[in-house]
């Protein structure tokens, strides 16, 4: 059985509310409500205080509200206006000043409103605590990012003998989408990423009715959702025709350059650290300029989410973190690889949770 760790969840927030001098937290990013109380509706307020735990919810999850997050928070279902019940309920009146929220997630009318009508100062913005608290895995939330690996996998796995010359970006998405699903994935964490030919260098490209030719690159990068937790891969295929010289030597830069990531990477390096592991083996082979963005981000109940694995980030990568490993390499007008894996991170090093084949498959 999966351990309830909600309690223990909310007893770290309480804590870092101490450390911040904050009575209570008002908690308004749904990733966040879900970490705490399990409630996954798309339509909910938490305040968290010393004492306490309140949602506020409207009528189409009154059901599910009670049944999610029932065991650990008192469940309100307002009629109009989740911020007004939220600030109306007995819980809000009692919390002592100040009272931290979202400044984030909060729209800018929600904001000032919270600031601008207390002028005693009784709100403060907090940033992201529970973020903070997200990022380090417990050992079920890993399993549930390892089993949406394995779902992605799956799919991908019976997706590549379908693929041809002549189809279109979007068939091959909606037939990847459509597999995904049929494996088990609850949801599409993010939009499909599907290029092909030179549309592969842009990095983040939605799938279009371009039809692949012979000899092309074909991108693929999805997710799956298990449990509310995601998995996301990439990979780069040739499709018709073998490899020509060129595209050989571009795969393997980047295949060498995973490969050092995922064998270097370890808890308690800074996220600049690890991101260096493929950037130096990318620059080395003369493609530093074509490496854009970061080497990896966190990944769990959100597709990005703490830590970063990035040149600019210098905090230490925490035990216990799951971070894609994901370099790649773009050139305008010609193509582009990436090759993306999940792994969790320990001290002794990173554990693969996405077994999928790295090779440069010709596919069709």
């Amino acid at each position: 059985m999966t351990p309830d760790r909600r309690a223990e969840r909310v007893a770290a927030l309480r804590a870092e509310l101490g450390a911040e001098a904050l009575a209570a937290l008002l908690v308004a990013h749904p990733a966040n409500v879900r970490y705490l109380t399990g409630f996954s509706g798309s339509a909910g307020l938490l305040l968290v205080t010393a004492d306490a735990v309140v949602l506020v919810t409207d009528s189409r999850y009154a059901t599910q509200a009670a049944e999610e997050a029932g065991g650990i928070a008192r469940v309100v279902v307002a009629g109009a206006g989740l911020l007004d019940a939220l600030l109306d309920q007995p819980e809000a009146d009692q919390a002592l000043a100040p009272v931290g929220f979202e400044d984030h997630v909060l729209s800018v009318r929600q904001a000032a409103r919270l600031t601008g009508t207390t002028p005693d100062g009784r709100f403060r913005r907090a940033g992201e605590l529970v973020e903070r608290l997200r990022a380090v895995k417990a050992p079920e939330e890993i399993a549930a990012v390892a089993e949406a690996g394995r779902v992605a996998g799956e799919a991908l796995a019976a997706v590549l003998p379908q693929i041809r010359v002549g189809q279109s970006e979007l068939h091959v998405a909606g037939v990847l989408e459509a597999a995904l699903r049929r494996s088990g994935s609850e949801e599409h964490p993010f939009p499909t990423i599907v290029a092909s030919g030179p549309r592969t260098a842009l990095p983040h490209a939605g799938p279009s009715a371009r039809r692949i030719a012979a000899g092309e690159w074909l991108l693929l990068d999805f997710g799956a959702q298990v449990d509310g937790y995601c998995a996301d891969v990439t990979r780069t295929y040739v499709v018709g025709a073998p490899p020509d010289g060129r595209q050989a030597e571009v795969y393997a830069v980047v295949r060498q350059a995973q490969a050092a990531a995922l064998a270097g990477l370890r808890a308690g390096m800074t996220g600049r650290a690890g991101d260096a592991l493929a950037r130096e083996r990318i620059a080395a082979a003369g493609l530093g300029d074509a490496f854009g963005h970061s080497l990896g981000h966190g990944l769990g109940l959100e597709v990005h989410e703490a830590p970063r694995v990035s040149r600019v980030s210098e905090e230490p990568l925490p035990a216990g973190a799951v971070v894609t490993v994901e370099p790649g390499v773009y050139l305008p007008g010609w193509g582009g690889v990436r090759i993306e894996d999940d792994v969790a991170l320990g001290h002794e090093g990173a554990t693969l949770l996405t077994d999928i084949p790295r090779e440069l498959v010709v596919l069709g």
